[in-house]
Order: structure tokens, then sequence, then C-alpha cells
């Protein structure tokens, strides 16, 4: 040993504050927190703004929202398809532009009316199933396509029931897949 004294890298002072700072009260005050710019500012929500969370993430504004959207697609649709139809090609005397026209209202308003119900009853089936499982996965549609398309294909028979249910399944979770692989 030699007579020199011993440098100490730290005063008492200064180890009691370090061992009270890492060992000592857990809860730091942290006012250098860095948030990435691509987030932006970060805002607490308010009371208001759950509320319309809420609402916009309810089971009826998600049926009446996929009613609508099923409605203008089906229109949409049908109207394509009134274009194509069969029964404007295949009559042997002419049509006047009215009959065309009546026509074309008649399928865009079939279609519009199927989708949006298929829409909505797949809708509130799927939320329904989420709502009772209390889980949001792949599953969830895959279960509502089965009981949709068994509800539509029933009015044909059990068999067809059967067959609607195992396709609309499959496609439900197909879509699923693509949309969540996707995002």
């Amino acid at each position: 040993m030699s007579d020199l004294p011993q440098k100490r890298p730290f005063t008492p002072e200064e180890w009691s504050y370090l061992t009270s700072y890492f060992v000592g009260n857990n809860y730091r005050y942290r006012d250098n927190i860095i948030i990435p710019k691509n987030l932006g500012p970060v805002q607490i929500k308010t009371n208001e703004e759950k509320m319309v969370e809420a609402f916009f993430e309810s089971c009826p504004f998600k049926v009446i929202m996929s009613c609508v959207v099923g409605y203008g697609l089906g229109a949409a649709i049908g109207l394509f398809s009134s274009s194509m139809g069969p029964a404007s090609v295949t009559s042997v005397e002419t049509q006047t532009a009215r009959q065309v026209f009546q026509e074309m209202k008649t399928t865009t308003l079939g279609y519009a009316k199927n989708f949006a119900l298929i829409g909505a009853v797949f809708s509130g089936v799927e939320c329904t199933i989420e709502t009772m499982r209390g889980k949001s996965d792949w599953k969830n549609g895959t279960y509502a396509g089965a009981v949709t398309g068994g509800m539509i294909g029933l009015r044909a028979g059990v068999k067809a029931g059967v067959f609607g249910a195992a396709g609309f399944a499959a496609f439900s979770t197909v879509i699923d897949y693509y949309m969540h692989s996707r995002f």
C-alpha cells in the first residue's frame, strides 16, 4: 500500500445523490422526453373527443355506415350491370328510352338493396362477435362471414346454406388477410 491518499471518484454527497437517483424513488419527472416530429404534437383527448370516438366505434354506427356504403356500391354495380344486361339486348322489339331507364332503375335498386342488406348483416354480426369475444382478430370476420353466408344461403335450402357459409367465410378470411397484410 502506498502512503498517498486514494482519490475517490465521487464525494459522499455525490454517491448519496446517485444512489437515490438509481435505487431510490422510482417515479422521476421526465422533462426531457423526445417525441419524433412525424408523430405530431401530443395532445390529451378531452371527454367530448372520447365520446365522439366511442360513437364512431359503436356497433349501430358501423351497421348504418356499412348499409349506406353497401347501398352506394350496389347501386354503382347495378348501374354498370344493367347497361350490360341481356334483357335490353335480346328483346326483339325496339325499346324506348323510358323502358331502358325503367329497367336500369329496377336493376340498380335491386343490387343496391341486396348490397346494403349484406353489408348491414355482416357488419352487425362481426361487431357482435367482436364484442362477445373481446378480441379484434381475423377470426371475427371469418365467423361473421360464415353466419352471413349461411343466412343468405338458407333461403335456398340447407345445402346452399352450408356452401354459402363456407364460401362467405373463406372470402371474408381472404379479404381480411389481404387488408391486414397490406397495412
